[in-house]
């Protein structure tokens, strides 16, 4: 087979959903796998990076890529129901074919961060795209590569935690990680730490030493999270976030990404803060 994609990268190719997880009342992750072997070997996207999802007759979107590359023969894309194309991913069942095309942006520094711990810091579906970096640092033949890896994920309320089978189960029994969950206010059943992640990362005060920050959630998340993180030390050079929530046609040509002059969908996704001070304020 030809990859067409090197000339036309607005192409996408057909897919087949494989399975669907019901992570929250409003959260999907779909597990999908291109119809064609060769592009699905050939896809090699790294952690951090977006694909574009097709849901023909409906449109498409920006997704961010749930799982690692060190998962084979399938992605994984968790999807919140929040329009008219994310409603329709939600209609549809295993068996049903979409269409992807990417993978697109650039991706988490995985290479620098070889030997430093790693504090990963999620909010609600911000944990998505953070998962595929924890999934590849974890992995067993990556693991050697990097240090400990704490965890601090929080969502609204027990329903609204994406990933349990993760954050409540596998996650911690992984070598030298720590998982810190917690829900926004207190309800019946829930015996863990309840308050915002911001004010729960100021509790757990991480030092930042031979460390990276790597946070993604609700805009007012990170802006509190960033905050807390320059008040405990940690370098602008040290903290890294995602915004590939602006990202829209993924190869630059609509012009509706920008941050300044700067292109979400080719100069991002993954910014360092010290990148991000350079630019007009998002957050």
């Amino acid at each position: 087979m030809t990859n067409c994609r090197s000339h036309n990268p607005l192409r996408p190719f057909p897919a087949t959903i494989i399975k669907i997880i019901d992570e929250t009342p409003d959260v999907k992750t779909f597990q999908m796998a291109f119809d064609d072997p060769e592009v699905m070997e050939n896809f090699k996207q790294k952690p951090g990076q977006v694909a574009q999802i097709s849901v023909f007759g409906v449109g498409e979107a920006t997704i961010s890529i749930t799982s690692s590359p060190t998962k084979k023969g399938l992605l994984e894309f968790s999807v919140k129901k929040v329009g008219m194309l994310t409603s329709a991913l939600h209609r549809l069942e295993p068996g049903c074919k979409v269409g992807i095309r990417g993978p697109y942006g650039n991706h988490f520094p995985y290479e620098k961060m070889k030997g430093k711990d790693l504090l990963f810091i999620g909010g609600g579906i911000g944990l998505a795209p953070l998962r595929a970096l924890i999934d590849f640092v974890l992995a067993e033949e990556n693991r050697k590569d990097y240090g400990n890896i704490e965890i601090i994920y929080g969502a609204r309320s027990v329903d609204d935690l994406c990933f349990k089978y993760d954050i409540l189960e596998r996650w911690p029994q992984m070598p030298g990680t720590k998982v810190y969950t917690t829900i926004d206010r207190a309800e019946q059943g829930w015996e863990g730490h309840v308050g915002f992640v911001p004010a729960y990362l100021e509790e757990i005060n991480p030092t930042p030493k031979n460390k990276y920050a790597i946070t993604c959630g609700p805009p007012i998340m990170i802006k509190f999270v960033l905050q807390a993180l320059e008040k405990m030390g940690f370098s602008d050079d040290q903290v890294i976030t995602t915004l590939e929530m602006k990202m829209k046609c993924g190869i630059g040509k609509c012009g509706r990404c920008n941050i300044g002059s700067k292109y979400v969908c080719l100069d991002g996704p993954v910014f360092y803060l010290s990148q991000l001070k350079q630019l007009p304020p998002e957050f």
